[in-house]
């Protein structure tokens, strides 16, 4: 007996009903500054891995183009966003639902550098380096860990460096932001452990992508000479992803100087060492003059 009011199912509507009930949303690999250098590798192998695609950067274009090259078996939907703004991540978070997607895996690889003095570095541009380097890639993965905590699977990517072991004169603030990357997530992977979902921190060495150009590096640097490329940084980062690995450095050259040469060598010593390598092809700093009314005071 039916209650009153309701209409009779037909066999036909009720297997359809059936079907909706069960069905989920699909799941996507969400990439930050997937349009270009490493996070379009980790792109590309995501497809060839047959998963759906979110790609989140600043510039609408280059998105789009990076899209259209990737597998045509996968669905890519992009999302055009500058992650130094406040609340980005909020925004991203709410496009990422409109879409009636889950994030099974996030990677959150988008981030820039600077070079030079801080004494005279554009203040605006080291807040925006904070913004993405630092805030967004925590936002985001705060915003989308529920939802994988709540399946009982997941993975977190956070594109680091070989910086995050260093102090970088020259590139404070940038060296500072991945120290707090490789920190934060260490601490996240173990909070995590045993339930579904993992963090590994990818720390490359310096790579050769537009990076030194951007963050106005001379090109006698050994930044910007490295022979390194985002194809074989993005292959091993996407492995050891995979793997649940916490902390995966590139290369085992690399490999032995943060887990043994780092850790013998005294801390003045690599301060000067950076310094070296820092300043080569850069100018002499300005000398700026002290605002007014500052004042200098002993302690």
């Amino acid at each position: 007996m039916r209650s009153a009011g309701l209409p009779a199912l037909g066999p036909h509507r009720r297997r359809k009903e059936l079907i909706v009930a069960v069905q989920h949303p699909a799941t996507f690999t969400l990439i930050t500054g997937g349009n270009s250098g490493i996070g379009l590798e980790l792109a590309r192998l995501a497809a060839a891995d047959g998963r759906d695609l979110i790609l989140v950067a600043r510039n609408a274009s280059s998105l789009d183009t990076a899209a259209a090259g990737l597998n045509q078996n996968v669905t890519v939907h992009t999302i055009a966003c500058d992650l130094s703004r406040p609340a980005a991540a909020e925004e991203v978070y709410r496009q990422v639902q409109m879409l009636g997607a889950e994030v099974d895996c996030l990677v959150n690889n988008a981030g820039f550098g600077d070079h030079g003095w801080f004494a005279t570095a554009d203040l605006a541009r080291q807040r925006s380096m904070i913004g993405v380097n630092v805030t967004a890639l925590t936002a985001l993965t705060r915003l989308f860990l529920p939802g994988m905590l709540e399946r009982g699977h997941g993975r977190v990517l956070n594109v680091a460096s070989v910086t995050g072991f260093l102090p970088g004169p020259l590139m404070s603030v940038y060296f500072a932001t991945k120290h707090y990357v490789l920190a934060f997530s260490e601490s996240l992977a173990q909070e995590l452990r045993g339930s579904g979902v993992t963090v590994t921190a990818l720390c490359p060495p310096p790579v050769s992508t537009p990076f030194a150009r951007a963050a106005q590096i001379s090109p006698a640097n050994y930044m910007a000479t490295t022979k390194v490329t985002p194809a074989e940084v993005a292959s091993y980062g996407y492995q050891m992803m995979k793997l649940g690995k916490p902390v995966a450095v590139h290369t085992l050259r690399y490999r032995f100087l943060t887990s043994f040469a780092i850790r013998i060598t005294p801390r003045f010593a690599l301060r000067r060492l950076l310094y070296r390598m820092n300043t080569r092809g850069t100018p002499p700093p300005r000398t700026t003059a002290r605002p007014t009314g500052q004042t200098t005071t002993r302690g």
